[in-house]
């Protein structure tokens, strides 16, 4: 996730913010509109700044306009997070990033969605997302976990566990399927909200289909009528035998 870690001129960064909205939402039809409508932007380039304030002592200044962010655009970001260029945020009310959450490069996530922490300690305890990850509207990402690039969570999801990169995470507990085709450039995420598999559905069906199986009743065939035939004696035996 080298990515996540690159130190652009911020006016680059706020470029590529602008054209992040541009390229993933086809509701955004101009910058203009972007810069004044989109809470989303709001809420990361406030961060941007208390993370600056945070990384140079000034905790408490970048706490307090972190609330103040929070409490105009609905989204809480924790100053201490580390959050990548491209970064994305649709809708975006109800967007909780804790303070050891680290996201990669040109990620996406919805409405709803929680990087929590688990744990008392003071180390890492909140999620690491890879590059170009999207996270689907609800979607709950707790502990430290990482979750590796060109992945999808569906929405609604509750992962606590960590998941290799290319992979669709669905269900709760969210369970990862590897998925068999590569992951869409950059310039175009992949965003397919309702392809996603049912990992439960599939495995009641196959459930089921082995209850049916196993508890059809099994057809006993009747045994063919006896052909009466002579022993080796040339001694008929058998029923009545009618001429």
């Amino acid at each position: 996730m080298a990515s996540a870690r690159e130190h652009l001129h911020p006016l680059l960064t706020m470029h590529r913010d602008i054209q992040s909205v541009l390229r993933r939402d086809p509701a955004a039809r101009n910058a203009l509109e972007v810069l004044l409508c989109y809470s989303g932007l709001h809420a990361i380039w406030m961060y941007r700044f208390t993370h600056w304030l945070w990384r140079h002592g000034f905790r408490l200044l970048a706490r307090v306009l972190s609330q103040l962010a929070r409490n105009f655009t609905g989204i809480e970001i924790h100053p201490g997070a580390k959050l990548g260029p491209g970064f994305f945020i649709d809708h975006g009310m109800g967007v909780v990033i804790g303070e050891t959450a680290e996201v990669g490069a040109d990620v996406t996530i919805y409405h709803g969605v929680t990087l929590g922490g688990t744990s008392l300690s003071h180390g890492k305890r909140h999620p690491t997302l890879g590059d170009r990850v999207v996270v689907g509207a609800g979607a709950k990402l707790l502990g430290a976990i990482d979750i590796g690039d060109d992945c999808r969570i569906g929405a609604n999801s509750v992962l606590v566990k960590s998941v290799p990169a290319n992979s669709v995470v669905v269900g709760v507990p969210g369970r990862p399927v590897t998925r068999s085709r590569a992951h869409a450039p950059a310039d175009d995420p992949d965003l397919q909200h309702t392809d996603l598999p049912d990992a439960i559905g599939a495995m009641l069906t196959t459930l089921m289909a082995r209850v049916d199986r196993l508890e059809k009743p099994t057809v006993t065939e009747p045994p063919p009528p006896r052909t009466p035939a002579p022993d080796a004696e040339g001694i008929w035996h058998g029923e009545d035998f009618q001429i």
